[in-house]
C-alpha cells in the first residue's frame, strides 16, 4: 500500500501544471529573454538587456490620465562588461526562478525566491545575493524588462492590510462574506488579480470604501461597525500602503464603481500616502495604470482641524526639519502644484508647525472619528480631490 501511495505521488508531481493564459504570456516572455541570449551567444555577441529606467528622471506625470508614467529612457545591461556582468547574471538568475514557479504552477515570497535562488558561485567565493534588497531591486528591474508585474511572475510579499463590509466575493474558490470576518477583518492577499479573486456587482451592497491609513484607527472603524452603519467597505493598509492593498482598492473601485474616500492622519507622510493611492509612486510608475485611482478624494484629517473640532494643543505634534522638507517635496508635485486648495492645506500645516494623527480626534471621545468627524465630512462632501 505505501508503494502504491509513493507512485501515486511520484506521478501527480511529475503530471504537467496547466497554466493559465495569462501564465503563458509571461512564460513566452521568459523564454523570449533567454532566446535572445542564445542567439547572441551563437552570433558571438555580446548579450545584453535594455531595462526601463526606474529614476525620478523617467518618470513623468500625465495631465490626460491623472496618474504617473514611466517615459522611454533605458539602461543597458552587458554581460561582457565588468561593472555590470554580476547585476546580468543576477537579471537571468531571477528570470530562470520565475519561469521555474510559473512552470511547477507554485508562487513564493520575495523572501522564498531570494533563499530560492542564493549561493555561492561554483569557481569562486562570491554568492549570487547577499541581502534581501539585491534580490528585491532585481525583480523589480526584471518586471520592467518583461512588463510583467511580481504577480505575474508568481512571486507575493507579505500581506499587510485588511478589509470589512458589505460585499461577498470569490477567492481561490472560497466565497468571502466581509460582513463576517469577525473583529480581525479578511487579510487583503499580497495577489489580488482576477486569477485570485473574483467580483460579483450583485453581491456587493456597498456604497464606497473608507480607506483609513492604521489597522489601529481601523480597528476602531470596525468595532464601531461603520461600516455596516454608513454601508461601506472599510479598509486599511498599515500606513503606506502595499501593493496588495492598492491593487484591491483599485479593482473595487473599478469594476464595481465604488467611491473611494481616504482617511489619514495631517502630516506630510498623509499627504504622501493619498498621493501614491491616487497617482501612483515614482519607483512603481510602470504600474500605476494597474494601481493608481485618480478620483480618490481625501477626507482628513485637515490642517484647520486643531480649530474645527475643537482639540487640545496637547494632541499637536511639532514638525521637525524633515517634516517641512517632506511637505515642500509634496507641495511641489505637479498633481498638487496646480490645486489652491491643496496649496492652502500644506501651506496652513506648515504655518501652523504641528502635525495630527487620526488617533488626536480620540481626545473628543473614543468613537468621535466614527460618529461624529467622517460622517460630517462624507454629508457635506468636505474634502479635498
Amino acid at each position: 500500500m505505501a508503494k502504491k501511495k509513493t507512485e501515486d505521488s511520484a506521478a501527480k508531481k511529475s503530471a504537467p501544471v496547466k497554466l493559465s493564459a495569462r501564465d503563458k504570456k509571461t512564460n513566452e516572455s521568459l523564454v523570449g529573454l533567454a532566446d535572445r541570449v542564445v542567439s547572441a551567444a551563437k552570433n558571438r555577441k555580446d548579450p545584453y538587456v535594455e531595462i526601463p529606467s526606474r529614476t525620478l528622471a523617467n518618470v513623468h506625470y500625465s495631465p490626460r490620465k491623472k496618474i504617473l508614467e514611466m517615459g522611454n529612457a533605458k539602461n543597458r545591461r552587458q554581460l561582457f562588461d565588468l561593472s555590470q556582468a554580476k547585476a546580468y547574471m543576477r537579471t537571468m538568475l531571477v528570470a530562470s526562478g520565475c519561469k521555474k514557479l510559473i512552470m511547477q504552477g507554485k508562487s513564493t515570497s520575495l523572501r522564498g525566491l531570494f533563499y530560492m535562488l542564493k549561493h555561492t558561485i561554483e569557481g569562486a567565493k562570491e554568492n549570487t545575493f547577499d541581502d534581501q534588497d539585491e534580490c528585491d531591486t532585481i525583480i523589480e528591474d526584471t518586471e520592467v524588462l518583461l512588463d510583467a508585474i511580481r504577480e505575474e511572475l508568481h512571486l507575493y510579499a507579505e500581506n499587510r492590510g485588511a478589509m470589512v463590509g458589505n460585499i461577498t466575493f470569490t477567492d481561490k474558490g472560497d466565497e468571502i462574506n466581509c460582513a463576517r470576518m469577525g473583529s480581525g477583518g479578511y487579510a487583503i492577499p499580497s495577489i489580488c488579480e482576477p486569477e485570485v479573486i473574483q467580483f460579483d456587482a450583485s453581491k456587493c451592497k456597498a456604497k464606497f470604501i473608507l480607506h483609513v491609513e492604521k489597522g489601529t484607527v481601523w480597528q476602531r472603524f470596525n468595532e464601531d461597525r461603520f461600516w455596516e452603519t454608513h454601508n461601506c467597505i472599510l479598509t486599511h493598509g498599515s500606513g503606506q500602503p502595499p501593493r496588495g492593498v492598492r491593487r484591491m482598492l483599485f479593482r473595487l473601485h473599478n469594476e464595481l464603481k465604488l467611491p473611494l474616500y481616504c482617511v489619514l492622519d495631517n502630516d506630510p507622510w498623509g499627504y504622501y500616502i493619498y498621493s501614491v493611492i491616487k497617482q501612483g509612486s515614482i519607483n512603481l510608475a510602470f504600474e500605476s495604470q494597474r494601481m493608481a485611482i485618480p478620483e480618490a478624494k481625501y477626507l482628513g484629517l485637515r490642517s484647520i482641524d486643531l480649530e474645527r473640532c475643537d482639540l487640545a494643543d496637547s494632541v499637536k505634534i511639532t514638525l521637525n526639519d524633515t517634516d517641512r522638507k517632506r511637505a515642500k517635496q509634496v507641495a511641489a508635485y505637479p498633481w498638487f502644484a496646480k490645486k489652491r486648495e491643496w496649496q492652502r492645506e500644506i501651506e496652513k500645516m506648515i504655518k501652523n508647525d504641528f502635525k495630527l494623527e487620526v488617533e488626536s480626534l480620540i481626545s473628543k471621545g473614543l468613537s468621535f472619528v466614527t460618529e461624529e468627524y467622517v460622517p460630517a465630512r462624507l454629508a457635506n462632501q468636505d474634502w479635498l480631490d
